[in-house]
């Protein structure tokens, strides 16, 4: 079964992931538990091995799509590079963290923290941008294809602070933090949204290898379920990348809202029950 099952979750999760910048591990950790523990179609799943097989989709995911983005000019290299100062050592904690949490435990707050994932996308095209980070001490500009300029920055400080808190949450539950950090590059950094997303995937890419390498370090990563993962993961994340281009994806953030509420209140149960 899993060899049929694995390829479309990873199509699924690179498409899904690299479409809205998420990253794909909302849709592997929870699909590998669901098939996993619950319907026992797949062997081994453990929450530890969810999340080690996760991230390391993710370098698979995060690689494709930062290439892809990379052709169209929409990765700011150096502002990644700041933000993965933060990230990459928050991975690494997350990952250990990782190993306290039982079977319940790990679903109670992961279905928390998707409901709290469903919520920032709710919000995230109605907060009012942080302005006085226009005068920050770190200044970035950009010119999207139809001309427009855009003007944005951040304290350095205040990204990698962010970004180590969005690192452990990647490590602890496997979903790559790019959920998270694309509405504060866009919210509170003043991204352009196409730079936050394709940004995002740098960070989520580089983290990736540091927070899978400690899981690998760990015994978390079943190495046939990341082969049969793999390459769908990094074909979905370019069409994610071309569809990103060329959708407005606003109609599949409310989908995905609805999926991340649905998948939280299952788990939560699950983690309760």
């Amino acid at each position: 079964m899993e060899w049929f099952l694995l390829p479309l979750i990873g199509l699924a999760a690179g498409a899904i992931g690299s479409l809205i910048g998420l990253g794909g591990g909302v849709i592997v950790v929870p699909a590998l538990l669901f098939f996993g523990p619950a319907l026992m179609w797949i062997d081994g799943i453990t929450p530890q091995t969810a999340v080690g097989i996760s991230l390391v989709v993710m370098i698979f995911t995060g690689l494709s799509s930062t290439l892809a983005y990379l052709k169209t000019k929409t990765v700011d290299v150096k502002s990644g590079l700041i933000f993965f100062a933060g990230s990459g050592p928050g991975a690494v904690a997350g990952s250990y963290a990782n190993q306290y949490l039982t079977l319940g435990s790990f679903h109670l707050y992961f279905g928390l923290f998707m409901i709290f994932l469903s919520f920032i996308l709710l919000i995230r095209n109605k907060i009012r941008p942080i302005e006085k980070f226009k005068s920050a001490s770190y200044q970035r500009h950009f010119t999207d294809p139809q001309g427009v300029q855009w003007k944005y920055g951040f304290p350095p400080v205040a990204g990698v602070i962010a970004a180590f808190a969005v690192g452990f949450a990647s490590g602890l539950f496997g979903i790559g933090g790019g959920s998270v950090m694309v509405p504060i590059m866009i919210i509170a950094f003043l991204f352009p949204p196409h730079v936050a997303v394709g940004t995002s995937m740098l960070m989520v890419f580089l983290s990736a290898i540091l927070g899978s390498a400690s899981h690998i370090a760990l015994g978390n990563v079943d190495w046939l379920y990341v082969a049969l993962l793999a390459p769908g993961a990094w074909f979905g994340a370019k069409l994610g990348a071309w569809m990103n281009q060329k959708l407005q994806s606003d109609k599949l953030v409310f989908v995905l809202r609805i999926i991340l509420v649905l998948i939280g209140i299952r788990s939560i149960i699950e983690g309760l029950g």
